[in-house]
């Protein structure tokens, strides 16, 4: 199963914990959305996020643009419809830190 941890400050995404991939569709779908939104957020700003892949994924939002926080607002909103339609293959837990 798929393990998101979402950290959130002022109603913005702060931090995103992936762990736990597997090798099913899900998780292709997963690695997809997260890649090509680093991707996409890196080509824009390459100071906006930073990223570690050694123990899953986690990234971290520097920088609280309005492009930044679109694309990081519509990867987590499509994190949570595969959520919606694949519970067991993936598990979000949202946190606030305000």
């Amino acid at each position: 199963m798929i393990k998101v941890k979402l950290t959130k400050n002022n109603n913005y995404y702060k931090r995103i914990i992936i762990t736990d991939y597997g090798k099913d569709i899900v998780c292709a779908s997963v690695s997809s959305m997260v890649i090509t939104s680093i991707n996409s957020c890196l080509a824009i700003d390459n100071q906006s996020i930073i990223y570690n892949d050694d123990k899953g994924l986690d990234i971290t939002i520097l920088k609280d643009d309005e492009v930044t926080n679109k694309i990081i607002t519509v990867m987590v909103s499509n994190l949570y419809e595969l959520e919606k339609v694949y519970p067991k293959n993936i598990q979000i837990k949202e946190e606030n830190n305000e």
